[in-house]
């Protein structure tokens, strides 16, 4: 079973500073709307080799993964085929994404009050984005109708928001409900003042080794607008397993004798 979440966004765009990227923070809060956590996130420009590489190690991870961008018919558009290649298999086009392609220029003619022509070159070559590598199932886009793809646990969407949310939470929805935990994560600490991280990285390890499954958080800051220099120490993971951890950091920290401001739960 899958043991984490992670995230590609692929695009020139994103790393040239053109546009920022907004997949990653609405990621998160889909998934943690569904008690779940993104473990990870890769960044890649359109560069084939790259995008190959990254995708192999996206396919290897064991992890849900979901890829934004890429996926067009543009000759900047590299995702679907560095797929194939990532996978070792051909590319082909997948029934049901013709059939739902022509759909969707069946449904642009009639707007624009045109006769639908399949030979016409151009609506010929918008059938290249249903050619998935073989194997792959689709992911359904209520936008527009052209459809993502799905190989095992890696989702591929496109780069626009109004297209690839909805798909993300649609493949969350079908596959992974059973992932999905009401009261999966809870984060408990304190603000710590006047103290440094080497001198609590002791106790920080301790709780952790005591604790499997926790995480021990360290998040400091030098010029807070309310708290100033201080650091915010605290504990993370399922709510059972969360209290008895942070009863040990505080008592810990009790210990050290150091001073403790306003104690935190998110």
């Amino acid at each position: 079973m899958p043991s984490a979440f992670g995230l590609v966004i692929v695009g020139d765009e994103i790393l040239s500073g053109k546009r920022a990227d907004k997949h990653m923070p609405k990621v998160i809060e889909l998934l943690a709307a569904r008690g779940l956590q993104l473990a990870w996130a890769d960044y890649v420009g359109d560069d084939p080799e790259r995008i190959v590489a990254t995708l192999q190690r996206a396919f290897a991870s064991g992890n849900v993964v979901f890829s934004c961008g890429g996926i067009g018919a543009t000759p900047d558009d590299h995702t679907r085929q560095c797929a194939a290649k990532a996978l070792g298999v051909e590319l082909a086009l997948h029934p049901q994404a013709e059939a739902l392609i022509r759909e969707r220029m069946r449904d642009v003619a009639k707007e624009q009050g045109t006769t639908y022509d399949p030979d016409r070159p151009d609506n010929i070559h918008r059938l290249n984005m249903g050619v998935f590598p073989q194997g792959a199932a689709i992911i359904p886009n209520p936008y527009n109708k052209i459809p993502g793809f799905t190989v095992g646990d890696v989702h591929f969407v496109p780069g626009f928001p109004v297209m690839a949310w909805p798909m993300i939470e649609w493949v969350l929805d079908t596959m992974y409900r059973h992932l999905f935990r009401e009261k999966a994560y809870v984060e408990k600490s304190v603000i710590v003042h006047g103290s440094m991280e080497a001198t609590l990285t002791p106790l920080m390890e301790e709780v952790e080794r005591d604790h499997p499954g926790v995480k021990v958080f360290s998040l400091p800051s030098v010029d807070h607008p309310q708290w100033g220099r201080h650091i915010d120490l605290g504990v993370k993971g399922d709510p059972a397993a969360v209290d008895p951890a942070y009863a040990q950091l505080l008592a810990g920290l009790i210990a050290l004798g150091v001073k403790l401001g306003p104690e935190l739960v998110r």
